[in-house]
């Protein structure tokens, strides 16, 4: 489908589910991170996670006073998901797991583990620029395609957990793409859902649940008879999951954020706690940009900061409002913000085990 005019355009974004590869290890090394910040506020986390058939691969750097059972925890991840039958070779009792977890580089731990009346003076976890985005279009400041994508998704999983589709299985992708006119979201013209079933079910029946049953109840309003659904184009979905493909952590960070509808610094989330900035610096220009646009200095923001490794204050900082509103003021309000770590942290609350309820 194309659009009618040049002012028109069709905007694609994708979703996937806690079962899909990368998320099952984005889940897991969360979940690591908030096992630490539990027992220890100071905990420098950087945990990296592979999935493949049988195993897990525990990778990175850690630096606590905590003793955390990440292989326990690893199970406990797994096991939440959905991932339980033995018969297959990925399963919560079943994977065996390789841990490769070392300290974190002393020459970072010295910049970033300031404490006391030091402590403000934190240094940033890593160099890298980072982006925050929002946009009046949607109740929750987001762009329509990819909150209409997680929604799918989240609900595909809800009617999982909760028995009310039993033969659905953890992994699946969604996919949302929305007609814009003028600049503003006018309706959705199509609709992807892949996902993960028992082999006894019918791809009839798929279809029918995803068609009458599902986008009805994930879209809401922006439902109608108008949008092309498909439904495992592949024709089936059996097997899935890292028994199928190999997971990563940090592979889906435009899923992780805003589904390719504003720029992205390349910094993956999971697995970091806060004094990485590719994780706090991304959440402080994403909750500044909130705050420009509910202030009414702006209809859409986007904000990018940067930084050096070791040092607490940003190299740069820049506000784009689209022509959407005051860039002046916009500017003035975001300029006098603190990027510090330290102040990012202190602001946000961030040192609490918070974060793999974030994961999907």
């Amino acid at each position: 489908m194309s659009a009618k005019t040049s002012h028109d355009f069709i905007f694609t974004s994708e979703s996937v589910t806690e079962g899909h590869p990368d998320k099952v290890c984005d889940l897991i090394a969360d979940s690591i991170l908030d096992a630490y910040l539990a027992l220890d506020r100071d905990a420098r986390v950087a945990c990296e996670v592979l999935c493949k058939d049988g195993h897990v691969i525990l990778a990175g750097e850690i630096t606590s006073k905590a003793e955390v059972d990440v292989e326990g925890v690893t199970r406990g991840a797994i096991r939440e998901i959905g991932y339980v039958d033995e018969k297959e070779p990925f399963s919560a009792d079943k994977v065996s797991i390789q841990t490769f977890l070392s300290r974190q580089s002393p020459e970072i731990e010295k910049k970033t583990g300031t404490k006391g009346e030091a402590a403000a003076e934190q240094g940033a976890g890593d160099q890298g620029l980072m982006f925050g985005y929002a946009t009046d279009e949607t109740p929750e400041l987001m762009p329509l395609s990819i909150l209409l994508a997680h929604r799918l998704a989240k609900t595909l999983a809800d009617d999982r957990h909760q028995g009310r589709v039993a033969w659905l299985r953890p992994d699946a992708k969604t996919q949302v793409s929305v007609l814009y006119r003028d600049g503003r979201p006018a309706r959705v013209t199509d609709v992807l859902v892949s996902t993960q079933h028992r082999k006894e079910v019918s791809q009839e029946k798929i279809r029918e649940y995803v068609s009458e049953d599902l986008v009805p109840r994930a879209l809401g309003d922006w439902s109608s008879r108008e949008i092309r659904v498909l439904v495992n184009p592949s024709g089936s979905f059996v097997f899935g999951g890292p028994s199928a493909d190999a997971g990563v952590t940090g592979r889906k960070i435009i899923v992780d954020t805003y589904g390719g509808f504003a720029r992205h610094g390349g910094g993956a989330f999971s697995g970091k706690d806060p004094s990485k900035v590719d994780r706090s610096g991304a959440y402080f220009c994403r909750y500044l940009a909130r705050k420009v646009v509910q202030e009414g200095l702006a209809r859409r923001a986007e904000i990018q900061v940067s930084y050096a490794i070791g040092r607490p204050t940003p190299i740069s900082v820049m506000v784009e409002t689209f022509g959407t509103g005051d860039p002046v003021a916009a500017s003035d309000f975001v300029y006098g913000q603190d990027f510090r770590p330290a102040g990012i942290i202190q602001e946000l609350d961030l040192l609490r085990p918070i974060y793999r309820q974030t994961t999907n």
